[in-house]
């Protein structure tokens, strides 16, 4: 049961955190918790799907679940207790290949960094290889939960002293990983085909310059030898109570793409401005410029979001400066449209500034999220084994999420499933709770066990296993 402690408070928090302005575009992308707000009671429709059959393994396999309950929740405390940021998760990788080794996986550390690969061989004849994955970056955010594991860790990201959280819920992802690693070790015998288990850092972004994430895994050879068949990730969300699991076949995350539009002017007194070319004055119309692509030259059927988040130009009221410049992120569920609006922002852009007798540079970042697409038939084919776990009351369909997930690289390589689950406490309403990435952002812990319970679910009915 969970802690007392550790229920959100019945109060409504507007509060998705925004860094400092220093720290603006240190994250290259936003991960699944930037969505799991969004992923609310409000349009989430039951699935109406059928539970698949009960084996008697799946039975030992929630007995054996609960029996970790305990140590899986005692892991998320420690891993919440030290968070560590991107390509940083020294700690925490060092914990999970210290607890893979001696259940007889295969582990390869330092992947991509700090991501940790491991791969267990199962004992019960030849079967399809299957892809379990789980992100191990936190947050730099300062922690404002009074828990007794609360994090007070500092740390340097991006050339600044930080806060560090997991405000997103990458402690829990580890955890049920963690456990769901020792459970089908003990049931070795019993499993077909390969596990194979992906520990990745670096989901939320790094400051620029840097790379790694799941990109970089697969560039470093985390799905060779062997190569999945198919790939199975969760997150967990406060917008949904504990024990409800929600996913969506298709596309279900947009794609995340960071722009920055530099402006040339030309500078001059405030009091004098037709002797120079205002930039700030440029900068304005391009930003009203802008929203007229998705209100005016894409159909509204099939959304986009586009934003300007960043608008920085000169330092004195009486300056017309030389140049302003501005950040946005751009948000598709389609490839064709990312295309279109990448490439209409930057004809806008130099087209509006041309005009107003300046110039526009605009440089589209290289480390956007591509849309996480669920694969249509694998998602049909193990929804059964998610209503198994919670229930047809309790299993649901999401609406498509603007918030992004590296998961979406993995599975555009194979065959993907990226599922959510709710981590409010029964009978609080979601939408009075902070939400992930925020400093008040908590964990219902007994959420954790219907996560840890689907992944092995979809282990055991995606290779086979327990089957005659």
């Amino acid at each position: 049961m969970p802690l007392p402690s550790l229920r959100s408070p019945r109060r409504l928090f507007a509060d998705a955190v925004s860094p400092a302005p220093t720290r603006r575009g240190l994250l290259a992308g936003a991960c699944a918790c930037c969505a799991a707000g969004l992923l609310g009671p409000a349009g989430m429709a039951a699935a109406n799907v059928p539970a698949a059959p009960e084996r008697p393994l799946h039975g030992r396999l929630d007995e054996a679940a609960r029996a970790v309950e305990a140590r899986m929740i005692e892991w998320r405390r420690d891993i919440h207790q030290h968070p560590e940021l991107g390509n940083q998760e020294n700690r925490t990788a060092g914990i999970v290949a210290a607890h893979l080794k001696p259940l007889g996986y295969e582990v390869r550390e330092r992947v991509a960094v700090t991501g940790v690969v491991a791969t267990l061989r199962g004992g019960a004849g030849d079967g399809p290889v299957v892809a379990l994955r789980a992100d191990m970056d936190a947050l730099p955010v300062a922690e404002e939960v009074d828990l007794p594991f609360a994090s007070r860790a500092r740390t340097q990201w991006g050339g600044e002293e930080v806060g560090v959280m997991h405000a997103c819920g990458h402690d829990c992802h580890v955890a049920i990983l963690m456990a769901a690693a020792e459970v089908l070790a003990a049931h070795r015998a019993e499993l077909r085909g390969t596990i194979k288990l992906l520990f990745q850092p670096a989901e939320e972004g790094l400051p620029r310059g840097e790379v790694g994430g799941a990109r970089r895994m697969l560039d470093e050879g985390a799905f060779e030898d062997p190569k999945p068949d198919a790939v199975f990730g969760l997150h967990v969300t406060n917008g949904w109570n504990a024990g409800t699991i929600g996913y969506r076949a298709g596309p279900a995350m947009a794609s995340s793409d960071t722009f920055q539009i530099t402006v040339q002017g030309r500078q001059t007194h405030g009091a004098r401005p037709w002797d120079g070319v205002d930039p700030i004055v440029i900068g304005a119309q391009i930003v009203s410029a802008l929203q007229t692509i998705q209100s005016r030259q894409v159909d509204a059927g099939d959304a986009s979001v586009l934003t300007v988040g960043v608008f920085r130009g000169g330092n004195r009221h009486n300056i017309i400066p030389d140049r302003a410049t501005m950040e946005g992120t751009l948000r598709t569920f389609d490839e064709k449209r990312r295309e279109f609006m990448m490439r209409r922002v930057k004809e806008v852009a130099e087209g509006v500034a041309k005009a107003m007798d300046g110039s526009a540079e605009v440089v589209w970042s290289a480390n956007g999220y591509a849309t996480t697409v669920n694969d249509p038939a694998l998602t049909e084919r193990m929804a059964p084994s998610l209503a198994r776990v919670t229930g047809t009351d309790r299993l649901r369909l999401t609406p498509r999420a603007t918030g992004a997930e590296d998961f979406s690289f993995l599975a555009q390589r194979v065959p993907g499933l990226f599922f959510f689950v709710g981590v409010t406490p029964q009978g609080v309403d979601p939408r009075t709770t902070p939400t992930n990435h925020s400093p008040r952002f908590r964990v219902d812990e007994a959420g954790l066990l219907p996560g840890l319970r689907a992944m092995l679910h979809l282990a055991a009915d995606y290779t086979g296993s327990g089957t005659a």
